[in-house]
């Protein structure tokens, strides 16, 4: 979700899973084209009010060791802390200005991994975000990271 040109135009891509696994939940269907190689990844408000992300390890996500690419996680992580900074975010363009995270544990084919997370501080021009990514109830990393407001390019 890093920057874009039309802020405006991501937020309309967001779209409601109607049937199946993901029913109830939303994801951006063409948002980001190396987001859209990796997942789709799935976000929603939960029954408690909290941004909420997740999606189904699959077979494409693991490495030669068969457990879950720290690649994938991290630009799973990355969309999460947009997902999370929304109500902070709307109206502005932001990239990621830093990300630290720790891998602390890993996910297979067929693990539901799942996202939650809160904005530390919304500043005037940056935004504080930290979450958990887990599996099965178990972390898999956890993560801070803080988004740069920015205009639009020419």
């Amino acid at each position: 979700m890093d920057g874009g040109d039309n802020i405006d135009n991501y937020a309309s891509k967001l779209t409601i899973v109607t049937q199946g696994e993901w029913a109830g939940w939303s994801y951006y269907p063409g948002g980001d084209p190396f987001e859209d190689l990796a997942g789709p990844f799935y976000c929603r408000i939960d029954d408690q009010g909290r941004r909420v992300c997740a999606f189904r390890a699959e077979a494409r996500h693991m490495n030669g060791g068969g457990f879950m690419h720290g690649g994938c996680v991290m630009t799973f992580a990355d969309f999460c802390l947009f997902w999370i900074a929304q109500d902070a975010i709307v109206g502005s363009h932001c990239v990621t200005a830093t990300f630290n995270g720790e891998f602390v544990g890993t996910a297979h084919v067929g693990d539901i991994v799942e996202c939650s997370g809160e904005i530390v501080k919304a500043g005037r021009s940056m935004i504080f975000v930290r979450g958990i990514i887990s599996t099965a109830g178990e972390a898999m990393m956890s993560f801070s990271s803080v988004l740069k407001k920015t205009g639009p390019r020419p």
